[in-house]
């Protein structure tokens, strides 16, 4: 299928579905469907004139044209970077090693989880995996649309490569997490395309809606013979498909699936991959979001600026210990501390046979163990304080105070010890976002509460939270604190989005009811959050509900016209089928249409029509501003509610005068 023109592949679509099998998918549209046929065989009967029959008929063929086409095209939106991504998992040969670290080359296809390969510079990833040995820089441009490499590297959280992405330089080897077929890759492909679009609850809810009503008029329309007979009335066949059809609620019925497609896309242009339309939706309903300080609310490039020594410390002694403990540490904070004691002065020396001990969200503290019995820390207030207390060492009073006015600035102090003595305090500056604020306060419009979750201690957590206006935040988190939090807001009947990169956030990713995942995270995060933001943006998840609340508000405006329109046209047919025979019936015909065969055709092809005239609206999405439910349903009321009951009186008129003066020549 030619997928170079949306257009022309979305029309082709749209005949093929024209299929039972398909349309018997959306009750709505099946009604119309099946009405196309009884009309068509009505008139090939003399049940109805060859012309008016006919052209109802038409009219109802291209009215389920119009719904299939409007599903069609905002599938055919998805093609054009599906067939990107196909040209990025092309056969992609691997050096997979074996057990003696000997490589061979085999097929990417061949390669199983578990199996590790070596990719070097220029070279393509041949498959979805971890960094297990090395760092490197990454060409991702195939999978995200973005040209700036990204560095990768073992041991951290941003270790997750993607089969068809291209190294740019150093060597790495990455042990293989997915098997043949179910790639990071296929599963966007599948998605794009919509072959694994399931139904949110929502879109099921107004589906059985959808097909209770109609239900209803059918069997409305079904016993009016009886009615009319009883009034001495005969109604044509015909004049009762077109008054079914004018019932129930097509153009919902048409746009359905349109709606939800559209969500997914969406959220594909803001390049994030939705695993289904539930999470998009679902993003649209949170009550809470936990958001990490680090990357965030603020850059997350903290700084060391400042080194300030206890009294009677002598400040060389804070700064050498210091870049000893930072020795190690490959943090950007670590690195930097480095960086500020050797501007200082001080000299960089590795020290024969030390043991370097790795921070820990658990320890939340870092050092190096020297064999002449020096033990250096740096870390949290009430780690080095406990640590401290454990080498029976005493904790100076005057501590308590420095932490507090280097967290009162905004920045985050990290204390450093040697041995039992404290030496000082270390001042990582950070930044909020330029713009977090007015973000959070959206947020809050919406009725969203904003949490955020730092290890730093509660006085520079307080400080950050009041620059960024977030609702609330816990400080010096650990990672089973994001869980219990989650639990605790759920059970009080809240729903929880969250952002997530480590392995160890997977639990909370997986309990969330919006896990929000980095693409540059491990694979335990991805497989455990229902959306990847292939950006690598944590303040992604702030644009991720704004996308679910405008799915939601598109689908509960365009609900709102359909049914809403269906009014006007019922006093376009209703005249026309007992007006004749009971005159007083006629001041129904407010219109003043022209005759009751116009009034018919004039109501069905404004009906057809609102279809298509409609797509674009659906696969944009209604313009979203934050506000309360009362305002946003007030909104819909007078705009999409009016606007639905007046637009058919003008629609309909307008139509009557052109085929009225059609008739007459």
């Amino acid at each position: 299928m030619n997928t170079s023109n949306p257009l022309s592949s979305a029309w082709a679509d749209a005949f093929a579905k024209l299929s039972p099998r398909h349309a018997f998918q959306n009750p709505v549209m099946a009604v119309v469907w099946l009405g196309t046929l009884l009309t068509a065989v009505a008139t090939l009967a003399g049940r109805a004139s060859a012309g008016f029959g006919w052209a109802v008929t038409g009219v109802l063929f291209l009215t389920v044209l119009f719904a299939n086409f409007a599903e069609a095209i905002a599938e055919a939106h998805g093609r054009g970077q599906a067939a990107s991504l196909r040209r990025a998992r092309k056969d992609l040969v691997a050096r997979r090693l074996d057990a003696s670290g000997q490589d061979s080359s085999v097929p990417a296809t061949e390669l199983r989880p578990g199996d590790r390969v070596v990719v070097e510079e220029g070279q393509l990833v041949p498959a979805d995996g971890e960094i297990v040995e090395g760092m490197a820089t990454i060409n991702e441009a195939a999978v995200t649309g973005e040209s700036a490499p990204v560095l990768r590297e073992a041991g951290t959280d941003r270790s997750g490569v993607i089969g068809g992405t291209k190294v740019l330089s150093d060597r790495i080897v990455v042990r293989v997490t997915a098997e043949p077929g179910h790639s990071f890759l296929d599963r966007m492909i599948a998605l794009v395309e919509g072959s694994n679009r399931q139904k949110t609850p929502n879109e099921i809810a107004l589906g059985i809606l959808l097909g209770v009503m109609t239900l209803t008029f059918l069997i409305v329309v079904v016993t009016l013979p009886f009615i009319a007979d009883f009034v001495g009335v005969q109604v044509n066949v015909v004049l009762l498909v077109a008054l079914l059809v004018c019932l129930i609620p097509t153009t919902i019925g048409g746009l359905l699936p349109a709606i939800g497609i559209a969500g997914m896309n969406r959220a594909l242009k803001a390049n994030v991959l939705a695993k289904s339309g539930k999470a998009v939706e679902v993003a649209g309903d949170v009550d809470v979001l936990l958001l990490d300080k680090t990357g965030t609310i603020t850059h997350g490039d903290r700084q060391a600026t400042a080194f300030h020594a206890m009294a009677g410390v002598d400040p060389a002694q804070l700064r050498q210990a210091a870049l000893l403990a930072s020795l190690a540490d490959p943090t950007p904070e670590g690195k930097s501390i480095v960086r500020l004691a050797r501007e200082k002065g001080e000299a960089l020396t590795d020290p024969a046979r030390a043991h370097f001990v790795a921070f820990t969200a658990q320890t939340r503290m870092s050092g190096v163990d020297i064999p002449d019995d020096r033990i250096i820390r740096k870390g949290a207030l009430d780690a080095i304080a406990a640590h401290v207390k454990s080498l029976d060492g005493r904790v100076p009073a005057e501590l308590e105070a420095r932490v507090i006015d280097v967290a009162r600035k905004g920045a985050t102090p990290l204390v450093v010890s040697d041995g039992r003595h404290v030496l000082g305090v270390i001042e990582l500056s950070d930044v909020v976002k330029r713009g977090i604020r007015e973000r959070f306060a959206r947020l809050r419009e919406m009725g969203v509460k904003t949490v955020m979750i730092t290890g730093d201690n509660k006085f520079t957590a307080a400080h950050i939270a009041a620059d960024a206006g977030v609702d609330d935040y816990i400080a010096e988190a650990k990672p089973e604190d994001k869980l219990a939090r989650i639990r605790a807001e759920q059970a009080q009947g809240r729903l929880v989005a969250m952002v997530g990169d480590g392995t160890n956030d997977a639990p909370a990713l997986a309990q969330a009811d919006v896990g929000l995942a980095m693409n540059s995270g491990t694979q335990a995060a991805k497989e455990a959050g229902n959306m990847v933001d292939l950006d690598s943006d944590p303040a992604k998840l702030l644009a991720v509900v704004e996308i679910g609340k405008q799915q939601l508000i598109t689908r509960g405006a365009l609900t709102t016209f359909s049914l809403a329109n269906d009014v006007s046209k019922y006093f376009a047919i209703l005249p026309a089928l007992f007006a004749a025979a009971i005159p007083s019936m006629a001041v129904l015909n407010v219109m003043n249409l022209s005759s009751p065969s116009s009034a018919v055709l004039s109501a069905l092809i404004f009906n057809a029509l609102v279809i298509p005239a409609l797509v674009p609206l659906a696969l944009r999405g209604v313009r979203f501003k934050p506000a309360s439910a009362t305002e946003l349903l007030r909104s819909n009321m007078l705009i999409y509610g009016l606007g639905g009951v007046l637009l058919p009186f003008v629609g309909i008129k307008l139509i009557d005068l052109v085929l009225s003066a059609l008739f007459s020549m």
